[in-house]
C-alpha cells in the first residue's frame, strides 16, 4: 500500500464507514448506540500541515459541552470507536476522535491486522500529540467545547497514547487509558513510553488492565504502577484478573461484558470526580 502524500492526503481522507475490514466477521452482541438527539457525523480538523477527518458526536441541543478526545485502537476510527462517541455524547459530552494514522494510510480498508502493523510503525508520536492539540482547539473554538472541562480516553494504541498526552497537555483534567502498551524501546518517531513519564506525571489517569493480555505482561504494568507513586498526578491502575486483550472491544471475541461494564462505570465516575 502506497503512503498517503501530505498533499493528497487532504483531498482524499474521510472517516471509515462500518467496522475495519481487519476485524470482520463482528460479534453478534455488538453494541449500537444510535445518533437520535445527537450531532453525529464526521468532521475536518485544522493541523499544521492542512486537515485531518474526524467523527464527533455532541447533544443536538445545549453549548459549553466538556470535552472527551477518543483515541483509536489500531484499526483506526472505524464503527466501534464511532460508537463510543455516540455514548458519549448521550451523557452531555462533546466527543471527537480524530484519525490520526491517514497520513500514513487507511487502516479500515486492510483485511489482516500484519498489513497494518507497518502503517501504524511509521506514525509519530510529536505528529500525533499536535494533531490533537489541534482537535482541542477545534473542539473549543468550532464545537461548543468547554476548555476547562477536557478529557481523554483510548483503547490499545490509543491506550498508550492516553499517558503521553497527559504529559504532553497539563490542561487535561483526567484520563483513562484501556490495555495500552507501557514499556518498550525508544525509537526515533516513538522516543518515549508511559513508563518514561509516570514520575513526573501530574494529571490523573486511570489505566484499566487484563490479568490474561498476552501483549502487555504484568510486569510491566506493576512497573507502571510503582513508576506512578512517585509522581503528584494520584493516577491508578486496575487490572482484570481473568481479562485479556480488548475486553472492551464488544464487536470481537475478546469481549468481557462484566469487565467492561465495570471499567466504562470506573471511566465515568474518574471524570466527574476530576471535574470533566
Amino acid at each position: 500500500m502506497q503512503e498517503i502524500t501530505r498533499r493528497k492526503f487532504i483531498a482524499t481522507a474521510t472517516v471509515a464507514t462500518g467496522f475495519a475490514l481487519a476485524v470482520q466477521p463482528i460479534s453478534a452482541g455488538v453494541i449500537t448506540t444510535d445518533a437520535k438527539g445527537l450531532i453525529a457525523g464526521a468532521v475536518k480538523i485544522p493541523v499544521k500541515d492542512g486537515e485531518i477527518p474526524a467523527y464527533r458526536a455532541a447533544p443536538a441541543t445545549g453549548s459549553n459541552f466538556p470535552i472527551v478526545l477518543v483515541i483509536q485502537e489500531i484499526f483506526g476510527v472505524h464503527e466501534h470507536i464511532q460508537d463510543i462517541t455516540r455514548r458519549f455524547a448521550r451523557l452531555g459530552y462533546l466527543a471527537i476522535a480524530p484519525e490520526l494514522f491517514i497520513r500514513q494510510g487507511d487502516v479500515s480498508k486492510l483485511s489482516s491486522i500484519d498489513e497494518i502493523r507497518p502503517i501504524v510503525a511509521k506514525v509519530p508520536d510529536a505528529q500525533v500529540l499536535s494533531d490533537l492539540d489541534a482537535t482541542v482547539n477545534w473542539a473549543v473554538k468550532s464545537a461548543k467545547g468547554n476548555a476547562g472541562k477536557l478529557a481523554i480516553t483510548g483503547f490499545c494504541w490509543g491506550g498508550r497514547i492516553i499517558w503521553l498526552y497527559a504529559a504532553h497537555n497539563p490542561k487535561v483534567k483526567a484520563g483513562v487509558a484501556w490495555y495500552g502498551r507501557l514499556v518498550g524501546d525508544a525509537t526515533e518517531l516513538q522516543p518515549k513510553y508511559p513508563i518514561d513519564i509516570a514520575s513526573k506525571l501530574t494529571v490523573p489517569v486511570l489505566g484499566l488492565y487484563g490479568g490474561k493480555d498476552t501483549s502487555i505482561p504484568l510486569d510491566t504494568v506493576e512497573q507502571m504502577r510503582v513508576g506512578l507513586k512517585s509522581s503528584t498526578s494520584k493516577s491508578e491502575i486496575i487490572v482484570y484478573p481473568d481479562a485479556g486483550h480488548a475486553f472492551f472491544a464488544d464487536y470481537r471475541p475478546s469481549y468481557r461484558e462484566k469487565d467492561a461494564k465495570d471499567g466504562w462505570k470506573r471511566l465515568l465516575a474518574w471524570f466527574k470526580q476530576n471535574g470533566v
